[in-house]
């Protein structure tokens, strides 16, 4: 197992590089250096010596991927992307073109991302397999019916009316909760208890559905037929062996919640006001600052690929028969 971590690893590498490098191309066909500048600097304030005196002090004044007037390995390695990545690989982000450094940041605001995005995994993991456990347990029933189109329902209404709808609600007509905001200490509970409801609600239509196919899947298999023949209750053949057997497509499904869990919901903190590091990175696009992104980019796919790793090894505990070499 340790050769393959390993090996998962190295694979990283050349997946963050390329990574880095599609998001360098992408930022950088919209904007050039001198418009980065401009775009900072303001209006009043643009002159051919300011532009190149904010580059200079941002790190913007050489050649983007391939420097002519250098020799040898220094055409790589004197531009922009080089220079502006390579300190990535050791966490070490840099500033803001605010002049803020990106680091603290990231540590500052991580607290605020998890306290709503781990609720919203935990409590929404929990339920939706409960309520696609019971539609599976009431199969072909009118529980099982009502259950499906409440779920194609929930689908089909747009993430930004649960939020909006909730704020007026519970915030505005029933004063229960503060409508944006946040606390410290014991208080940022009112803050968050809203932003969590509505994270649960307004993903548990397609989570319930893919749960329930999930389920009904395994219902068909022959290690079920083989337990109803013992004469197992269908409760215990349900809640215990299909389940159980049903972990691997969940533990699946559970990696693409993972950079979130650190990476907040743009959605919902923008909305409610939670300094986390979604609503960072949604200030970083507006003000097109570029080593917010690239930072916030490279720091998703590399959860992604911990996610995965980690992924693979639970599959070994939940099924004794994969192993991983």
């Amino acid at each position: 197992m340790l050769n393959y971590i390993l090996r998962r690893i190295l694979y990283a590498i050349p997946i963050l590089v390329g990574v880095n490098l599609i998001t360098f191309t992408l930022f950088f066909v919209i904007n050039t250096p001198d418009d980065m500048a401009r775009m900072h600097l303001g209006v009043k304030h643009v002159t051919d010596e300011a532009i190149i005196k904010w580059k200079l002090e941002h790190g913007y004044d050489k050649p983007l991927l391939y420097n002519p007037e250098a020799e040898g390995l220094a055409k790589l390695t004197s531009t922009i992307f080089f220079e502006k990545s390579i300190a990535m690989f050791v966490f070490d982000f840099g500033h803001a073109d605010d002049g803020r450094v990106i680091g603290h940041e990231i540590k500052s605001r991580m607290l605020p991302s998890l306290a709503i995005a781990l609720p919203i995994f935990l409590l929404g993991l929990l339920a939706h397999i409960t309520f696609a456990l019971i539609m599976v347990f009431f199969r072909m029933t009118y529980i099982d019916f009502w259950g499906v189109v409440m779920c194609v329902a929930l689908m089909s209404i747009s993430s930004l009316f649960y939020i909006i709808g909730g704020q007026f609600l519970v915030s505005k007509l029933w004063h229960l909760v503060p409508i944006s905001g946040y606390g410290s200490g014991l208080d940022v509970g009112r803050f968050l208890l809203l932003p969590i409801i509505i994270g649960v609600i307004s993903s548990a239509g397609a989570n319930i559905r893919w749960y329930r196919t999930i389920f009904l899947e395994e219902m068909n298999k022959e290690y079920v037929r083989t337990a109803r023949a013992k004469g197992l209750p269908e409760t215990i053949v349900l809640f215990r062996h299909v389940l159980k057997n049903a972990l691997i497509p969940i533990l699946t499904g559970a990696v693409v919640i993972i950079p979130l869990l650190f990476l907040g919901s743009l959605i919902t903190e923008s909305f409610f006001g939670i300094p986390g590091l979604g609503s960072y990175t949604i200030e970083a696009i507006n003000s097109q600052d570029f080593a917010v992104v690239r930072a916030m980019v490279f720091l998703g796919s590399l959860l992604y690929i911990v996610g995965l790793i980690l992924t693979d090894i639970s599959y070994t505990l939940v099924d004794p028969r994969i192993r991983l070499e």
